[in-house]
């Protein structure tokens, strides 16, 4: 299972309506909707400052959350849909949907490297940069894994690592269908430019022997 799944604090909401939704918004809250599962929808609030800070981290509708209301079970949830002010662009309302066990979802699992100490390419200097150090994944909600694993302990300078090598969690697959790059080990800076003067040197080399044959 995911290790962290972040806390998303919510007060219920009394009242239904437009009524309740305007006075929520005055008082500094974003009115919300809890729907799914085999429970009742559930009107709450959100604390405005809390919701636009997490809206601008990125990432909020692929972030599933423990929903926490006092007087109700904690629930996980992911976001459905933010509705914004047409004018001010700032969230109005928020749905969240409740997740059975079974249920398929898109999340950013993080990359994990192994085999760092016995890779070739590094032994040489190489230098290795994670591409993409998240993957989105569609995952069964109640088997989310922590995290994926890339080996790189065979890797040598100028090799790239793709998702086709990663080993996913059972019931998991990439949102993308292409078979795209997560790492590489690319020459250190020095090796390159010593390669690139040999090149040159050498491109001289062959000019002036070309030259000194007519």
């Amino acid at each position: 299972m995911a290790g962290e799944i972040p806390d998303l604090e919510a007060l219920e909401r009394t009242g239904t309506g437009k009524g309740a939704a305007r006075q929520a918004r005055r008082d500094g809250m974003v009115p919300g909707i809890v729907f799914g599962g085999d429970t009742d929808p559930l009107p709450i609030n959100l604390p405005f400052n809390k919701l636009f800070k997490m809206l601008k981290a990125g990432r909020f509708k692929s972030t599933l959350f423990n929903m926490k209301v006092d007087g109700h079970d904690d629930v996980r949830v992911i976001c459905r849909d933010v509705q914004r002010d047409v004018v001010k662009d700032l969230p109005t309302h928020v749905d969240f949907m409740r997740l059975r066990r079974t249920t398929k979802i898109n999340l950013f699992i993080g990359v994990d490297v192994e085999g760092e100490e016995v890779s070739p390419g590094l032994k040489k200097g190489g230098v290795l940069s994670l591409v993409r150090p998240e993957v989105e994944l569609v995952v069964t909600a109640g088997d989310i894994p922590e995290s994926i694993t890339i080996d790189v302990s065979e890797a040598e300078v100028g090799d790239s690592i793709t998702i086709s090598s990663v080993n996913l969690p059972a019931g998991s697959k990439p949102t993308i269908d292409r078979d795209f790059v997560i790492a590489t080990i690319s020459a250190p800076s020095g090796l390159r430019s010593s390669e690139s003067e040999e090149s040159d040197a050498e491109g001289e080399e062959a000019a002036t022997e070309a030259g000194g044959e007519e």
